[in-house]
């Protein structure tokens, strides 16, 4: 699929995901040793993205499984369709009859009905959910469990035979083993701790925030129509945020959110004014504002004390208009 980190890398720029080294790392080896790969990181620094992106790239069907707290096998593996199944009961009634005509006894006839269980449980009756869906998919596929760390200790538990040997257990019908073995990513919020049984069938990616240079990159590659100086102000005052002890802090899918925000109301760069009144698009909290705003204020001090110190002696003092322009300037 892939012959080397580098391809990898090119692929993912061609989906429009700019990652760097460690993640073309993972996802090759991920795809040479047909190994899960366990994404951690915090909320909306492309974990998820990374998954749809490599099934793209690679051609592979994508199947997604979200995880909840209470989700069970039912959920994720199999359903009995029993409407179905009551619906043939009433159909082949006449040969149920016919079945237990000449029973002795009411054990006998339960016996010769329960010869017939395995019509009522087989492939025709059973309602695959994502993770029977990828195991018994012909097609090349990418099983996507997302937000893992959301399910139940016991989920995980019951994970580690589809991730071991890549085969599900159905009572009824035995195991199954997998057509095609999936690409499988699993993505973590951190929430809780993830057993070391899981992450020892892994390969590890940990995700996090972008570098101010790389959020740069991913900003004008998804937000080409953005203006340079607006891109420089965007990152310089994200990244000043996450430096806040903030109860929700702000990722790069915010960063996107609010540079859209932002052309939608025309800016081209960032003044005290806009910066205010967009909080509210990468700031989920209003604690978190409160604190976003007091630090833009500090900002705008230290940069007014700043222009003053290097203002030459007698100089006129700059028009009021341009005491807003460029928040960050």
């Amino acid at each position: 699929m892939f012959d080397s980190v580098d391809q990898v890398l090119a692929k993912l720029t061609e989906q429009d995901y700019i990652g760097d080294k460690k993640i073309g790392t993972v996802v090759f080896l991920a795809d040479k040793l047909e190994k899960p790969v366990l994404v951690e990181g915090p909320a909306g620094v492309g974990k998820t993205e990374l998954a749809k992106v490599v099934a793209k790239a690679t051609g592979r069907k994508l199947i997604r499984l979200q995880c909840y707290e209470g989700l069970d096998e039912a959920k994720a593996l199999y359903e009995w369709e029993y409407s179905k199944q009551l619906l043939y009961t009433q159909i082949l009634k006449e040969k149920f009859t016919e079945a237990m005509s000449g029973a002795s006894s009411l054990r006998d006839a339960a016996e010769r009905v329960g010869k017939e269980d395995s019509v009522f449980f087989s492939n025709n009756f059973i309602v695959p959910r994502p993770l029977l869906m990828a195991i018994t998919s012909e097609e090349p596929t990418l099983l996507l469990i997302d937000e893992v760390d959301k399910s139940d200790p016991e989920f995980e538990a019951f994970l580690l035979e589809v991730l071991s040997d890549f085969q599900v257990t159905v009572p009824e019908l035995g195991t199954i083993e997998a057509v095609r073995k999936p690409l499988v990513f699993l993505t973590s919020n951190n929430a809780r701790e993830m057993s070391d049984a899981l992450k020892r069938r892994c390969l590890h990616l940990y995700i996090d925030f972008p570098s101010e240079e790389l959020e740069r990159k991913i900003l004008e590659t998804k937000v080409p129509e953005a203006a340079a100086g607006l891109v420089e102000d965007l990152v310089a005052m994200m990244h000043r945020l996450r430096e806040l002890d903030l109860k929700k802090t702000p990722s790069i899918s915010e960063t996107l959110d609010w540079a859209r925000a932002l052309l939608a109301l025309n800016a081209q760069e960032l003044d005290e004014d806009l910066v205010s009144q967009t909080f509210n698009v990468i700031l989920k909290y209003e604690g978190d504002v409160r604190k976003a705003q007091a630090e833009l204020d500090k900002l705008l001090q230290k940069k007014a004390g700043e222009a003053r110190a290097a203002k030459p002696a007698g100089a006129a003092p700059p028009a009021a208009a341009s005491t807003k322009k460029g928040a960050l300037h």
